[in-house]
């Protein structure tokens, strides 16, 4: 995922690239990101359950906005609000598909606003299909980086804070007897309601400083 998102950094006029991976059907985990921006946008829609992201993995189409500033609120209004002060000026998010299944999606950004030529924009899919390639090798066999480590990016665990989301996930589920689902929608509402990311209310719940008591609403 390193050498494919800096391909797309190299190759287009974007300024930073994340690719994640979707499992069964809906969650999605960050594989790799370029930079801190890049990374931000993909906890923020991660936390929201709203942006370019999900959009495109839910029309299965390219998502492109040139410019943000004008992009039409009604579609990711607390996405927008969101990162409002981040500098991005345009946003691309590509689904990653083979056939009828959703294997993932890679986003784009750029600091100006702009569009994508037609050139840049084959080049894009080009890389979406490389991508496609590495995430479904992925699942049978290792994938080597330029870390030179062997990576079975489907297999193994999760990063370190998405697996404390998980882990925080199950603790609400003992704690409060309620679905995975409604854990998980609550822990994205209390980030959201306290200005924080769910990544680091996963990290209280899973290191008690927060009770789960509090998301007993």
């Amino acid at each position: 995922m390193f050498r494919i998102c800096h391909a797309g950094v190299e190759m287009l006029p974007v300024d930073g690239a994340s690719i994640s991976a979707v499992r069964d059907g809906a969650e999605r985990e960050t594989l790799y990101a370029t930079d801190e921006i890049i990374a931000r946008v993909e906890s923020l829609q991660f936390t929201l359950g709203e942006g370019p992201c999900h959009e495109a993995c839910a029309s299965r189409r390219p998502v492109l906005v040139p410019d943000l500033s004008i992009a039409p609120q009604t579609r990711w209004p607390v996405f927008v609000s969101e990162i409002d002060g981040l500098p991005i000026g345009a946003i691309y998010a590509f689904p990653i598909q083979y056939g009828a299944v959703d294997i993932g999606v890679l986003d784009l950004y750029r600091r100006h606003i702009g569009w994508l030529t037609d050139t840049e924009l084959n080049t894009a899919l080009q890389i979406v299909d490389l991508a496609a390639g590495a995430l479904l090798g992925a699942q049978s066999e290792t994938v080597h980086d330029t870390d030179g480590r062997g990576l079975k990016v489907w297999l193994a665990p999760l990063p370190r804070n998405r697996a404390e989301i998980h882990q925080a996930t199950g603790i609400l589920v003992a704690a409060l007897g309620i679905p995975a689902e409604q854990a998980l929608a609550r822990l994205r509402s209390y980030a959201f309601t306290t200005d924080s990311v769910v990544e680091d209310i996963a990290n209280d719940i899973v290191n008690r400083r927060t009770e789960p008591v509090v998301f007993d609403t």
